[in-house]
């Protein structure tokens, strides 16, 4: 099931969770229980937890701690669970990727370091100091629309010298980069490569990816396991089908005007769902009833309400 458990490559679907909020610093528990049998039933593939879709660089140290618990102790086994360790200090990654294993975790996931941006040498030399004290495996995560830095190929191609190390996610959203990720799977077969934007779910089938790593699978699980499964499967009618409707679902997260919306879309549409709270963290807002009315609008066009 997992690349923990049989060492095979993941492959699918496998939604960033987003992280339910009931208050500022309280965890919403009865919706992230009703968001992971959501994604669950939809057939996904795995979940991820403590990325960039689930606000962790926004949470308290405790917060994420009990997001991972929770989730564990919901989850109990039926799909690997991927755990963001990213930190801006080296020892909370460490940490938490320490409570991660103990809690039953199937892997760690880890992107460049943030704020101050570093070069590949000193890149290569933290993936390389922090591995051996990360007792899961590690999925990197190429992140540098948030993090200033993207992992350069040449770094990654001395990473996968360490087997621990079993793939990387890629956010940057640059096709070429991507496809360049995928021919290192001929130096590291069993790793994972999965693409980020879903919009480029079907290009990165085609070179070579695993799957994809996609907010909106949050809210539309089933349908991005049907895109991936018509991919696999070369059911080309049934391909364009789930994309266009993946295409129409986008259009939530050109709703508002910051940066945030993605996130704020995203719980909106979660929360007009009855799932769980659309609360972000702080310091973004949630949609005002406008907003969620043409969230709503998206929803009922593409037939999820």
């Amino acid at each position: 099931m997992s690349l923990l458990h049989d060492k095979s490559t993941l492959r699918g679907i496998v939604p960033p969770l987003v992280t339910p909020l009931a208050e500022r610093e309280r965890l919403d528990g009865e919706g992230l229980g009703r968001l992971l049998e959501h994604v669950i039933r939809g057939g996904v593939a795995g979940v991820f937890i403590l990325g960039t879709t689930g606000e962790a660089p926004s949470l308290s140290y405790r917060l994420r701690r009990e997001m991972i618990a929770e989730t564990l102790r919901i989850v109990g086994g039926r799909v690997p669970v991927l755990v963001g360790v990213t930190d801006t200090a080296f020892v909370e990654s460490v940490e938490l990727a320490k409570f991660a294993a103990e809690a039953g975790a199937d892997a760690a996931v880890l992107t460049t370091p943030y704020y101050f941006p570093v070069g590949q040498t000193e890149l290569l030399a933290y993936v390389q100091n922090i591995t051996p004290l990360i007792p899961l495996p590690l999925l990197l995560y190429n992140m540098p629309g948030m993090t200033k830095v993207s992992f350069a190929i040449e770094t990654l191609r001395r990473l996968t010298e360490l087997p621990s190390i079993v793939g990387i996610k890629d956010s940057g959203g640059d096709l070429d980069y991507f496809g360049r990720l995928c021919e290192l799977k001929s130096l590291r077969p069993d790793w994972t490569v999965l693409i980020g934007p879903e919009e480029f779910l079907g290009e990165a089938h085609c070179l070579g990816g695993d799957g994809g790593v996609h907010g909106g699978a949050n809210v539309a699980p089933r349908l991005f396991v049907d895109y991936h499964r018509a991919l696999v499967e070369g059911d080309v009618d049934g391909a364009e089908s789930a994309r266009e409707r993946i295409r129409h679902l986008g259009e939530i997260y050109a709703i508002g005007k910051y940066a945030s919306r993605h996130i704020k879309a995203t719980k909106s549409a979660l929360s007009l769902l009855g799932i769980c709270s659309d609360l972000p963290a702080d310091p973004f807002h949630r949609f005002f009833e406008p907003e969620r009315q043409r969230v709503a609008q998206v929803l009922e066009r593409i037939g999820l309400r």
